[in-house]
């Protein structure tokens, strides 16, 4: 496939280079051997592998997904070549330390070339994601021991890793898992339970899969606090590190999607007695961090999972509109509404203002959801590398503020995109022949992966605008007024208008989040906590918006104007609706309290 209908290089040249100035970072000491010219080279060679290696099997992945004879997990071939290729080109660990054979990538440039992947096959792109993330997770709260064992084969590509939290009977109620771990005198634990909507719980595509399982040792207290996390492979790990025995994890069976189908999802049984390492029933675990903290580490994988699932959004939604726009380009049909003759030749659809109108608004959708998660990767660098620990602490701390934004906004917004790009294909776009119905269905399971906008509305409103006496929400209203200030003092009167409404609706986020817990009373408070994220959502976007047009301030093309009608489109349609909401949230409507579950 043409790279150039997968992402807009010049769209991501211009965010990383002209806005985020990333190659800044090389003078920090992590980043001090790279350099323009090895960001530019990743990215060329990510585009490249996404184009050949995962774009040409997206739709054959879809059409066919993968089979369980009851024995064994069976994928098309082109996924293990696609993941091969990956790994081998050094991206698994691309932006991990050197100490473990990485490259010490900006984590904002490596989320740029990941998203080749994601818009090419979301799919197949969605293993090696997983498996960086248990990784990073590994290396962060495993024992030196573990890491020895367990990390350098899931960076060669050799082995996957997974995450195992909810439960047929839990959900995403984290705090009924049921799972148990048995202490061994081994210092080991032995497993039971199931778990449920496990992406890439079985294949064949590598050696071993590293289990990130959430249980409860037992005698633990009830609720998240008694949750312990545990490493259990599909193959017990010796000491060596070598692969052992058949681990008691059973695949109990497969989950048929909408989307996502070339990822295959599953439900694994531990510790039923069909596989017994040492004679003894249970899957063998070890414990991962501190017991009774499992859900904390978790929180690591969990959190760059949620990230991951907005930047694959986004990518579902950004390639969605790229192939809306060559169709609209090339369809002829119709003629200008102020035509007059009939005879006359009809002309591309592009010309006609509603199919603008819809071409319009999934550019701003898709590009403002692209800088989004941009800004939180660059924000993780900055974390982690900021000279002062108070700076590194602040950004910290407005990360944790935008994350289930960036997790929720793209799955809402980049999702109406891939509706808009079936809509502009017409009726071609509901035929497989076409792709953008795939690109939509693959994009719906977003807004429910890794927790619904229900949970991560939860999250924003009870917890992370709230918490350390509204620290986080204040410094997010210092950066975006920092916006402000300099859009407003480039005099131009345009961009002066634009800073006003963002302020205007920041500030109306800060008092609407104040009123509803006014009441001090989380049931009343977080009734509209929904409303409030997707308010909350558009005046981030909007700030990410207001950005881009200062980085596009003074520069002339058709680039720039396209950046400059789509950030219009944005700040004078779209962020004029978090009035309402805010209204609502700030007015403490109970209906949803009230409502009888009779009456529905």
């Amino acid at each position: 496939m043409n790279p150039d209908l997968l992402l807009a290089r010049r769209d991501l040249d211009f965010l990383l280079h002209e806005w985020l100035d990333v190659s800044a970072l090389c003078a920090r000491e992590r980043y001090a051997e790279h350099s323009r010219d090895t960001f530019d080279a990743v990215l060329d060679l990510s585009a490249e592998l996404a184009a050949e290696h995962f774009a040409p099997h997206n739709a054959l992945s879809d059409a066919n997904e993968p089979r369980f004879d009851g024995e064994t997990v069976t994928i098309i071939p082109e996924v293990g070549a696609a993941v091969r290729a990956f790994a081998d080109a050094g991206l698994v660990s691309a932006a991990m330390d050197e100490s473990v054979g990485g490259g010490q990538l900006p984590h904002v440039v490596q989320q740029a070339c990941f998203a080749w992947f994601q818009a090419a096959n979301v799919s197949t792109s969605s293993y090696p994601m997983l498996t960086m993330a248990n990784a990073n997770l590994l290396l962060a709260h495993a024992s030196a021991d573990q890491v020895r064992r367990l990390v350098p084969p899931m960076l060669d590509g050799r082995w996957f890793g997974t995450m195992c939290l909810s439960e047929p009977q839990a959900g995403s109620s984290l705090a009924d898992v049921a799972t148990r771990a048995v202490r061994q005198e081994d210092g080991t634990f032995r497993l039971f339970g199931n778990k449920m909507w496990i992406s890439g719980g079985d294949h064949e595509l590598g050696e071993n899969i590293v289990h990130l399982v959430i249980a409860r040792v037992e005698g633990a207290p009830p609720g998240v606090k008694g949750l312990s996390l545990f490493a259990t492979p599909k193959y017990v790990v010796d000491t060596s590190g070598s692969r052992g025995e058949r681990n008691d994890v059973t695949l109990a069976g497969i989950n048929h999607k909408m989307g996502f189908r070339g990822t295959v999802n599953t439900v694994l049984n531990f510790g039923e007695g069909v596989h017994r390492p040492g004679g003894a029933a249970g899957a063998v675990g070890e414990l991962v961090g501190e017991e009774g903290r499992g859900l904390a580490v978790m929180f690591h994988m969990m959190n760059e999972a949620r990230i991951g699932v907005g930047a694959g959004a986004v990518a579902l939604g950004y390639t969605g509109h790229l192939r809306a726009l060559a169709y609209a380009r090339e369809r002829v049909q119709g003629r200008p509404s102020a035509a007059k003759d009939p005879a006359a030749p009809p002309v591309p659809i592009v010309q006609h203002a509603d199919v603008r109108r819809m071409l319009l608004a999934s550019k701003s959708y898709v590009e403002g959801g692209l800088a989004l998660i941009l800004r939180a990767a660059l924000l993780l660098d900055d974390q982690r590398t900021l000279p002062s620990a108070e700076a590194r602490e602040r950004a910290g701390a407005l990360l944790d503020v935008l994350t289930p934004i960036v997790k929720s906004w793209p799955s809402q917004w980049c999702l109406a995109a891939n509706d808009l790009a079936i809509q502009v294909h017409g009726g071609y776009g509901y035929t497989r022949e076409y792709g953008v119905e795939q690109l939509y269905r693959d994009n719906r399971l977003n807004p429910i992966h890794e927790g619904t906008h229900g949970i991560q509305a939860l999250d924003l409103l009870g917890r992370k605008l709230v918490m350390n006496r509204g620290t986080g929400l204040q410094l997010l209203l210092e950066a975006i007024r920092e916006s402000v200030a300099r859009a407003r003092a480039t005099g131009d009167a345009e961009l002066s208008g634009y800073a006003d409404r963002v302020a205007t609706a920041a500030d109306r986020l800060a008092t609407a989040v104040a009123a509803a817990w006014e009441s001090g009373d989380p049931q009343v408070a977080l009734v509209n906590a929904t409303t409030g994220l997707e308010a909350a959502g558009h005046v981030v976007v909007a700030w990410t918006w207001l950005d881009q047009l200062l980085a596009a301030h003074g520069k002339e093309g058709a680039f720039y104007d396209g950046k400059r009608a789509a950030g219009r489109y944005f700040l004078t349609h779209e962020l004029p609706k978090t009035g309402p909401m805010l209204d609502l949230l700030a007015g403490g409507d109970q209906l949803f309290n009230e409502v009888d579950p009779a009456w529905l």
